[in-house]
């Protein structure tokens, strides 16, 4: 217990004090992330906020975990520093969307070979149990860049990404804490700090962004978590923290990322256009359009992030494929909603004007 509240704090003291030496350096070096009609800010803001996240947490990590405890680490360090790199390297000086899918693929490849975090077992979703080797490998690889890059594109507005983050962090960290996996607590729980400290300068007008660097780690991160989350299961037997469909939780925890990139991905494929392509069809732009602020956007997507996590634990006797199901029905209806909305608005404007 003591640990994981060493690391939350140390996370946060770290990070809180190194982002106004980030933002002056960045300011000095001209580092900032420019207006464009892309973008939902409009005032050059720094953008190298993820540094502080990814000192702040891997200071934390190394200081309270013992390596001697906390086997594979090293492979877990590795991994973080090539994303880490990835993402500050972008934030410097753009590289193209291929080249930080094959640093990611890369990471994912130490982390499923070296620190065999990988999913083994389907819990009957489309009929498998345990899962052969090489399909193992496939969707491990599939879900950590995904949620990678899910975290990359709700990145898009002040204190999204941050507050998802902790909302996920303080879930899983919660739990391994109650199932006695205290290095994924500990985890969990200096990231959740480091994002907090970094919260501070990020809520509207914010002061600095987390930028590639900050959203890519966190995404990885979180791959880790959910990953842990999943297989864990598999080796308890009589604990009452059991979940029945913990693939179908671990969705339900990232919800607003996960559903977000699925649908704008297909949406864009639809429209025979490439699914990197960016453009405003993100969730929090849909809200911006509505008339919300950012932070008034960012209120409403944790409160419905937290509304699934509910029903998770609700319908815990849901079966995976049928929880599964659930969540998709709720999000896709939410985001119907949502555009209802907006199309009433926009006949309105059009009727006035």
């Amino acid at each position: 217990m003591y640990d994981i509240v060493l690391a939350f704090i140390t996370a946060f003291l770290m990070t809180f004090f190194a982002i106004p030496s980030i933002i002056s350096v960045a300011r000095k070096k001209h580092l900032v992330d420019v207006p464009d009609e892309r973008k939902a800010h409009n005032v050059s803001t720094p953008s190298l906020g993820g540094i502080g996240i990814f000192a702040g947490t891997l200071f934390s990590i190394v200081l309270w975990t013992p390596f001697s405890y906390f086997g594979n680490l090293q492979y877990i360090l590795c991994a973080f520093l090539i994303v880490f790199l990835i993402g500050a390297k972008d934030d410097i000086d753009p590289i193209a969307p291929w080249k930080k899918m094959l640093g990611q693929i890369f990471a994912a490849g130490i982390l499923i070979f070296f620190s065999e975090i990988r999913i083994t077992h389907f819990y009957g979703v489309l009929g498998i149990s345990e899962a052969p080797l090489i399909l193992s490998v496939l969707v491990t690889l599939f879900t950590i860049v995904l949620i990678i890059n899910a975290f990359n594109l709700i990145d898009g507005i002040d204190g999204l990404s941050g507050s998802i983050a902790i909302l996920m962090g303080i879930t899983f960290g919660t739990w391994f804490f109650l199932v006695d996996r205290i290095e994924m607590a500990s985890i969990a729980f200096a990231l959740s700090g480091s994002v907090l400290a970094f919260l501070h300068y990020n809520i509207t007008p914010a002061k600095i962004f987390m930028g590639d660097t900050g959203s890519l780690f966190i995404g990885l991160t979180a791959s880790i978590l959910a990953i842990n989350f999943i297989e864990h299961h598999q080796e308890l037997s009589d604990s009452r923290y059991i979940f029945r469909a913990p693939p179908a939780v671990a969705v339900g925890v990232l919800i607003i990322p996960l559903f977000d990139t699925l649908r704008v991905f297909t949406t864009r494929m639809l429209k025979g256009r490439s699914p990197f392509k960016p453009d405003r069809n993100h969730i929090h732009h849909l809200l911006l359009n509505s008339g919300l602020s950012h932070m008034q956007s960012t209120l409403c997507l944790v409160i419905v992030n937290l509304m699934f996590i509910a029903i998770c634990f609700y319908f815990d006797s849901f079966s995976t494929f049928k929880l599964l199901m659930l969540l998709l029905f709720l999000a896709t209806l939410l985001t119907a909603i949502l555009y209802g909305i907006l199309y009433i608005k926009s006949a309105k404007k059009l009727k006035t004007s």
